[in-house]
């Protein structure tokens, strides 16, 4: 229209009556109802929470994954007794040909709201895997995590195609789901959660601690993997709780047989107390920054990286009386 392209999105919602019930009024009920279901985002098709601005970004995204605006980073994670990378957190960006790059949290939510994020995330899965072979052929095996959001554990079709995927392409992937998606529908996430372990997909709970923690639903997850949100690790020296409430769920985790991930570990003074607290595996600046995947691989060819932190390691060893386990 003009200088500008409009896409146009179909959403269909149906309705279904008896034949002798003869009854017009409520098949309109019905298929009104069916059909504002379909919508998801209010009757009138709108996005009420973010208006115009929001509608526009959600019809550029939806270009955008046709035509390759997106790109994936990589940030690893550090297992700190073997001393070396094992795994890393694919993040999602939006190269914007006029906006920039803009961050997933402007992005994401318009995403969900939009009924997007299905697309947006096999279309991660996808590069990841093909990312994955890429690693696999210049000689390094890490498991790749995955950002799935709360809104698909309910939804039977992305499960089933996301499966499909990931159990052709041979690939070993990790899913990152938070505490409070689970929260929202607990019958449906816990039971696709398990779909997703049954083929071989390692389940880590996200932001452990930022939100509604619950003890009922964390010992019904099939996770292996616990990550501590980064609010309680970046003032991990300098308060006097944190790190109680840290040391207190790696204990949890650990009881649990789970793996326990710090987020955001920006120091080498946090990455000793870590240490000394029994924390499985780090991830943060300290680490490395989000990197494209050609980055991770120079990354791991070079093995000095991390010897930086063993020389500065020392002065925090008078912690470890305190925070040993037993």
């Amino acid at each position: 229209m003009g200088d500008r392209r409009c896409t146009v999105t179909l959403r269909l919602g149906g309705a279904a009556i008896r034949e002798d019930e003869h009854d017009s009024v409520t098949l309109i009920e019905r298929a009104e109802a069916a059909l504002a279901n379909a919508r998801g985002n209010g009757i009138d098709g709108s996005v009420p929470e973010r208006g115009a601005v929001a509608s526009e970004l959600a019809t550029e995204l939806e270009l955008a994954i046709e035509r390759g605006e997106l790109l994936m980073l990589y940030q690893p994670k550090f297992h700190v007794r073997r001393q070396k990378v094992t795994c890393a957190e694919a993040l999602i960006r939006w190269r914007h040909p006029e906006r920039g790059l803009i961050p997933p949290i402007e992005f994401i939510p318009v995403a969900e709201e939009a009924h997007l994020i299905d697309r947006l995330t096999l279309w991660t899965i996808r590069q990841v895997i093909e990312d994955q072979r890429k690693m696999r052929s210049l000689g390094h095996d890490q498991r790749l995590f995955v950002n799935i959001s709360g809104q698909l554990l309910a939804d039977a079709v992305f499960v089933r195609e996301a499966c499909a995927l990931v159990a052709s392409s041979g690939a070993t992937l990790g899913f990152e789901v938070t505490e409070t998606s689970v929260i929202r529908d607990p019958v449906s996430a816990i039971a696709n959660l398990q779909v997703f372990a049954d083929i071989g997909i390692t389940i880590a709970i996200d932001d452990y601690g930022a939100g509604l923690s619950s003890l009922a639903y964390l010992k019904q997850l099939p996770a292996v993997e616990l990550k501590i949100d980064k609010l309680f690790v970046t003032q991990l020296t300098s308060s006097n709780r944190d790190p109680l409430i840290v040391r207190s769920t790696i204990d949890l985790a650990h009881a649990l047989e789970m793996e326990v991930v710090a987020e955001g570990v920006e120091s080498h003074a946090a990455l000793a107390l870590l240490t000394v607290m029994g924390c499985d595996m780090v991830q943060g600046f300290l680490i490395s920054r989000p990197v494209s995947i050609d980055a991770l691989v120079a990354f791991l060819d070079d093995e000095s990286w991390h010897q930086g932190g063993q020389e500065n390691r020392g002065p925090f060893n008078r912690l470890a009386p305190t925070w040993k386990r037993g």
